[in-house]
């Protein structure tokens, strides 16, 4: 638990983010902090989020291609069983499977809401999954560059990860 209290620590100095300064497209990138799920997501391709002026959000954008995002619907994926083969989702095996699914997986539209949540004694924006019971606080690192703390409703882990602000074309 030592890299977790220590990516909490990070977290907790930096200061917090209005909604309307997260609307946009955001690359992501997962923080390495001992969570079933560090390193999963970029094996399957997860290119960022996307957050609407109408403070929707489409919470999972992977690659497609080279050019092409696609919104995935996170209710269609099994977190808890996700979390516990975490190896697996590690490997070429489930690139290969994920990038098959993908079609399947595509979100109707957006999929979470942004809202205002305190975190530790901050408020701060935060996006709030429609269909899972998921959290992401995020505070600001810099102009370009906010960090996530994704919290699942009943485990004491939390998912790390940095948005970086990118021009959409």
């Amino acid at each position: 638990m030592p890299d977790q209290q220590r990516r909490l620590e990070e977290f907790r100095k930096l200061d917090a983010v209005a909604r309307r300064d997260l609307i946009g497209l955001w690359a992501g990138r997962g923080i390495a902090a001992g969570h079933p799920l560090d390193g999963v997501l970029e094996n399957l391709g997860w290119f960022g989020k996307r957050f609407r002026p109408d403070m929707r959000a489409d919470a999972l954008l992977f690659r497609a291609g080279d050019r092409r995002l696609v919104a995935v619907d996170p209710k269609w994926i099994p977190l808890h069983l996700a979390m516990r083969l975490q190896a697996l989702g590690r490997t070429r095996m489930a690139y290969n499977l994920f990038s098959y699914l993908q079609g399947r997986l595509r979100a109707r539209g957006p999929v979470a809401d942004i809202g205002i949540r305190t975190f530790h004694g901050v408020e701060s924006a935060a996006m709030i999954y429609d269909r899972q019971p998921i959290t992401d606080h995020f505070r600001r690192i810099d102009d370009r560059r906010i960090m996530g703390a994704m919290m699942v409703a009943d485990e004491n882990l939390f998912y790390f990860f940095e948005l970086e602000r990118v021009e959409e074309s």
